[in-house]
């Protein structure tokens, strides 16, 4: 990296990977409370269509126990992310960004299984570049 933005960054008090956890914070809380906030407020219409995507695969019972949970994950890993891009810029450690890293994970391996389990491989495969980025957030919260 060029010394001289190396220089403002410091100068700012903030290192290359400080500016990487805010950047990633900041992504998976707009991604994730976006995306949670959106099946709160359209349940109905976010349950028909689930029920209706699944009608033909081994989760078809089972979209009434698992709207809750996907909500529910998405809401954490939102919310953990967006606390975590505060602290993280207040200098008070990555720790709760990470978590929203790792729940930002688990959610869309738990959106991908289900789409493939749907049979939607274009929906599933839309979802690659959402795990790459909370994996490479992951990576960059453990780094010290």
């Amino acid at each position: 990296m060029n010394n001289s933005v190396l220089n403002f960054l410091a100068d700012q008090g903030l290192q290359p990977n400080t500016v990487l956890q805010l950047a990633f914070g900041a992504m998976a809380a707009i991604l994730f409370l976006q995306s949670g906030l959106d099946k709160v407020f359209n349940w109905k219409g976010e349950k028909d269509f689930l029920t209706g995507h699944f009608q033909k695969s081994i989760l078809k019972g089972s979209v009434p126990l698992l709207l809750p949970v996907i909500t529910l994950m998405e809401l954490s890993a939102g919310s953990l992310s967006a606390i975590g891009h505060v602290m993280v810029h207040l200098g008070r450690g990555s720790g709760m960004g990470l978590m929203g890293m790792l729940l930002g994970t688990a959610s869309l391996i738990m959106l991908f299984f289900g789409q493939r389990v749907a049979k939607d491989y274009a929906g599933a495969a839309a979802l690659v570049p959402y795990f790459l980025m909370c994996a490479a957030g992951v990576y960059v919260f453990t780094m010290a």
